[in-house]
């Protein structure tokens, strides 16, 4: 298969033109989600907002677009072939963790047009979207030192999801990040193990905020609503703690009193919506990018901070643009392994 790395000059707001001349009647397209739910307000969530984005923008019907939920991996091959049996347009599936039912799919399935994020499934009819994420955990890990510093504190915290090579990347560039700052400052790390146990999330991070860390990453889908949960209560009973939301810009979810203050110091966004709803618009265009793999990083807005951060300081967003300048033109290379794995 070729394998096209397509580099994207600039993502706009507006996603391309709107359609005209009425409602797209014949298109429609579908997500299955991963185990995290359409409402994890990060991965799932963020992705299924390209979509709906692109039904308003070209007028598709609202039974065109639709989403059918995994409760286990045990899903993933049903519900992926419960859309291709109708003879979806465009099928899209949020997260590395259905490279294999994919594979299997796209196979049984040769005329149906498939979206995978955050994986690369080499086939004709296949779409794979990804994402330089140790470049935005970087960025997210200088925020959280120079933050941490600010406040005299010495210990900063990380806390993944799937214990797996993806999520690895998220911790070796946030652990580069913080180190980039503050050599010898700590870094707790844990693993939850999965991405829905919210109560193993929040225990984590109580753990980690007993033991020192002013700033906690999670990269965790789901679980990590459980880390947020803890800071909004350490926060609301005075404590001075942050949490970094992932995915999509988490600061709704980190509000914790009627002020509209949030507990989520900045978030480390990757622009899945973008994804879903920029691969949508090619199938509609009949140009559906099948066979090729597309590139999210730094240089084309594709991973970063969200456009507002109100906990972070002037000085501290000049501090990250710099480091994300320097890491664009080459000036310093984002590990993707973390370092204890090659201890």
């Amino acid at each position: 298969m070729k394998k096209f790395l397509l580099v994207f000059a600039a993502l706009f707001l507006t996603f391309g033109a709107v359609a005209c001349g009425g409602a797209n009647d014949d298109f429609q397209v579908g997500l299955v989600t991963d185990t995290g739910g359409i409402d994890d307000k990060s991965f799932n969530q963020g992705t299924w907002e390209g979509i709906l984005r692109f039904a308003e923008d070209y007028d598709l019907p609202e039974d065109n677009r639709r989403y059918l939920q995994s409760s286990s991996d045990a899903d993933y091959i049903p519900n992926i072939s419960a859309f291709a049996d109708e003879q979806l347009d465009l099928i899209v599936m949020p997260g590395f963790l259905f490279e294999d039912a994919l594979k299997n799919a796209s196979e049984n399935y040769p005329e149906q047009n498939f979206l995978i994020i955050d994986s690369v499934v080499e086939a004709d009819n296949v779409a794979s979207a990804v994402f330089a994420e140790p470049e935005g955990s970087f960025l997210v890990g200088v925020a959280a030192a120079l933050k941490a510093q600010d406040a005299s504190e010495d210990t900063v915290g990380f806390i993944g999801g799937g214990d797996f090579p993806l999520i690895h990347g998220f911790e070796a560039g946030y652990v580069a990040g913080v180190h980039a700052v503050d050599p010898d400052m700590t870094v707790l790390v844990d693993y939850v193990g999965d991405f829905t146990s919210n109560d193993k999330g929040q225990a984590l991070a109580v753990k980690q905020f007993d033991n020192g860390a002013y700033v906690i990453y999670h990269a965790a889908g789901g679980a990590g609503n459980g880390a947020i949960s803890e800071a909004k209560s350490r926060r609301t009973n005075g404590e001075d703690v942050w949490v970094i939301g992932v995915d999509k810009d988490q600061y709704e979810e980190g509000i914790y009193n009627d002020d509209d203050d949030s507990a989520i110091l900045t978030s480390m966004v990757k622009r899945v919506d973008v994804a879903a709803y920029e691969v949508a618009e090619d199938t509609l265009n009949d140009e559906f990018p099948g066979g090729q793999v597309l590139i999210f990083d730094l240089e084309n807005n594709g991973v970063g901070l969200p456009d507002d951060n109100p906990n972070l300081s002037a000085e501290i967003l000049s501090t990250v643009s710099d480091y994300r300048d320097d890491i664009i033109a080459g000036d310093i290379t984002v590990p993707t392994v973390p370092e204890r794995l090659n201890e």
